[in-house]
């Protein structure tokens, strides 16, 4: 299913010679419909770039798309569905032109102990972060590759970085999205298209609200350690993400920017 915002309101872009616009870029994006997927779309479409929130949820990427503004549309899909990718970026390609930059940021969360973490369970997470991701990056290069132009950005997360107890699979994952970052931006930036990552600290979400339900010892350790003494908004991931994509960021390759490190 595709959705696009059609009101007549101007859309809020960065302009001129500015480095951090994203004026004549298309971003897909997934994850999009809520968290930091949605924080990106909007920083994003404010810096000037022509937005497509991707999820499984047609009704909140609908509402999410039209309260951007009218550069931004949806698609409904499931990334886990590997053989539909190249689909999906079709159907965004209709929206608003060629995908220039893909922002890999579909994911779920999973806190277990590592003797509880059945084989179904590493799959299931791997597949959504690592698979997905793989199978969506295979679907935008060619016309990348053929442009020569454009920028793939993964999120990764603290946990790819450091070890932390009971999130072995999602570590797992994470860890694995910055591998793909590395060997991807070796090969494909000679081309002009630039593979780089954010790896967000701990950002106030309803994901993060979970992964500390009923845990106030660990807020309190997690806060502890976090130099600001504080949650980061899912903003500041957004303006990250901006950056990245942006010719400000034109010789930033194959690096993991790190938010908030804890």
């Amino acid at each position: 299913m595709t959705g696009r915002n059609v009101r007549t309101a101007s859309p809020a872009g960065a302009g001129g010679n500015n480095l951090f616009s994203l004026e004549g870029e298309v971003a897909l994006i997934t994850g999009a419909g809520t968290g930091l997927g949605l924080a990106m779309a909007r920083r994003m479409a404010f810096a000037g770039a022509k937005v497509i929130l991707a999820g499984r949820r047609a009704g909140l990427l609908r509402e999410a798309a039209e309260a951007i503004g009218p550069q931004a549309g949806f698609v409904a899909c499931d990334v886990t569905r590997l053989k539909d990718a190249n689909r999906v970026v079709a159907r965004a390609g209709r929206l608003f032109g060629p995908v220039t930059i893909l922002v890999n940021n579909a994911g779920v969360h999973l806190k277990k102990p590592a003797l509880e973490t059945s084989d179904e369970d590493l799959l299931a997470v791997l597949k959504i972060h690592v698979l997905g991701a793989h199978a969506l990056t295979r679907a935008v290069l060619p016309d990348m590759l053929r442009r020569k132009h454009g920028s793939i950005l993964f999120v990764a997360s603290m946990a790819s970085l450091f070890g932390i107890p009971r999130v072995l699979a999602y570590s797992a994952a994470k860890t694995a999205c910055l591998g793909m970052v590395r060997s991807l931006a070796t090969e494909v930036s000679p081309a002009g298209i630039r593979v780089n990552a954010v790896a967000p600290g701990w950002i106030e979400t309803a994901m993060s609200r979970q992964a500390m339900a009923n845990d106030p010892a660990r807020k309190r350790r997690i806060l502890a350690r976090t130099p600001l003494g504080r949650f980061g908004d899912p903003d500041d991931i957004g303006a990250a993400a901006v950056y990245l994509c942006s010719p400000a960021a034109k010789f930033v390759n194959s690096a993991s920017a790190s938010i908030a490190t804890s």
